[in-house]
């Protein structure tokens, strides 16, 4: 198959980066790469979805690898998987899971799975801080992206079911697999899942993942987990802290100590970012001068400078993220230039996934899931017609429609969009520019 017709069939198929950034997979298929990484670093604590998809079809894993290597002409592929992660599939260094694609077993810290980062602990090669990793030669696929990738090809088979994990305080954590749009709270509701007084629920993992409201919140392509967790941990407490005062805190109480620069995952690989530095920064300044803040751009948002690093509850991500904003309103973008040198105790520097999640307070709350079988159908799906990065679809039906599972809802508007298909069969019970509402069959 050549890569035209690969990229079509993504497309068609709605494929979107499933590790939670939705980037359209079509688009970032390209050739001049020479190696393919398939990430599965499960980088958030107590998320297990990577490792369920891995252990019931890897399979499809690689084969959705090889198809994409073979057509974009790329000759080595690694399977970037944690060390304990590996040991639970009996996985090995080194081990091959297909022809050209072999083991590469990670350390245990956080944040292995920002592509960043992964490329540089598989091959050694550091990208070019605000370039895209096809720059160094490689492509970067989720584990789950590219078993919806080879459902695509081989099945025509579009994007209409997600892997999640459902952890946290509850009394049986769970991975499963549901329709793309089932409402948090008839899921919860299916698995017997109650939301403690005093506990939020997060979309995603509890470094990263953001404060959802279950009565309204629904999954998505891009949904990884829902972890249930108490609102009095320091992952939680963070998260819902005000603006204003995280911002008036950080730029009145930082003793300067620079450890949130020291542990700084891409600062460790060369990345021009300084935490420390960028928190007594006015934002006055950063709105009169943003030229001189560009690097901003560069940082991940982990939160290692925030949740592990500071000793005075400082957090540099939001001022980070207060800094990209005023960078995007002035269309300004980090442009690198000299040389980048790794710091020759990053070894040393990096943050254990154990104590990570002590720091945090999210360690009680760690075990393996357990498999539930498929077929849950809920009474009704509802679809966001942006699920992914670029352009939000277009819709394709309208309230009354009856439609059949696999239909195409919403239409990709743009280069950089993705279709948006019925998971279940039923009847249209709204379509507006936002979203489609299907009530099951």
């Amino acid at each position: 198959m050549n890569i035209n017709e690969l990229k079509k069939r993504i497309a068609d198929a709605g494929c979107v980066g499933a590790g939670g950034a939705g980037f359209p997979t079509a688009v970032k298929v390209a050739e001049g790469a020479d190696s393919l990484i398939i990430n599965a670093a499960e980088c958030e604590p107590l998320l297990y979805t990577d490792y369920y998809v891995m252990k019931r079809a890897m399979e499809r894993i690689a084969s959705g690898a090889e198809t994409v290597m073979e057509a974009a002409g790329i000759p080595n592929g690694y399977l970037g998987v944690k060390a304990h992660t590996a040991k639970r599939l009996g996985l090995s260094h080194g081990d091959a899971v297909s022809s050209h694609v072999k083991v590469h077993i990670l350390p245990d810290v956080y944040p292995m799975g920002d592509e960043i980062i992964l490329i540089y602990q598989v091959l050694g090669r550091v990208v070019t801080p605000g370039s895209l990793p096809l720059s160094a030669g490689v492509l970067v696929f989720n584990a789950e992206t590219l078993y919806n990738v080879d459902r695509a090809v081989k099945e025509g088979l579009p994007v209409t079911e997600k892997w999640v994990t459902i952890g946290g305080k509850v009394a049986r954590p769970v991975s499963l697999k549901v329709p793309v749009g089932t409402g948090v709270a008839e899921l919860f509701a299916h698995l017997g899942v109650s939301v403690p007084e005093g506990c939020v629920v997060i979309d995603g993992g509890p470094a990263m993942g953001p404060v959802i409201n279950p009565d309204t919140a629904v999954i998505t392509k891009t949904t990884k987990g829902l972890l249930i967790l108490p609102d009095d941990i320091p992952a939680i407490t963070s998260k819902l802290s005000q603006n204003r005062a995280v911002m008036a805190h950080a730029s009145s109480n930082c003793c300067q100590c620079t450890l949130c620069s020291e542990m700084c995952p891409r600062a460790l690989i060369g990345y021009p970012l300084r935490p420390h530095k960028i928190v007594r920064t006015s934002l006055s300044l950063v709105e009169e001068m943003p030229e001189a803040f560009t690097e901003a751009q560069v940082c991940s948002a982990c939160g290692v400078c925030e949740l592990t690093a500071c000793c005075q509850g400082i957090s540099p991500r939001r001022v980070y993220a207060q800094v990209k904003g005023i960078l995007a309103k002035n269309k300004l973008r980090y442009q690198h230039k000299g040389e980048l040198t790794v710091d020759p105790d990053r070894e040393y520097r990096m943050l254990p996934s154990d104590r990570f999640m002590t720091r945090i307070g999210v360690a009680p709350f760690d075990a393996v899931p357990d498999f539930l079988p498929d077929g849950y159908v809920p009474s009704r799906v509802t679809l966001p017609m942006r699920q992914h990065v670029g352009a939000p679809a277009a819709p394709a039906v309208k309230a009354g429609d009856t439609v059949r599972a696999g239909d195409i809802v919403g239409a990709a508007a743009g280069v950089v969009s993705a279709n948006i298909h019925a998971p279940v069969s039923g009847r249209v019970a709204s379509a507006d520019a936002g979203t489609v509402v299907i009530v099951t069959a």
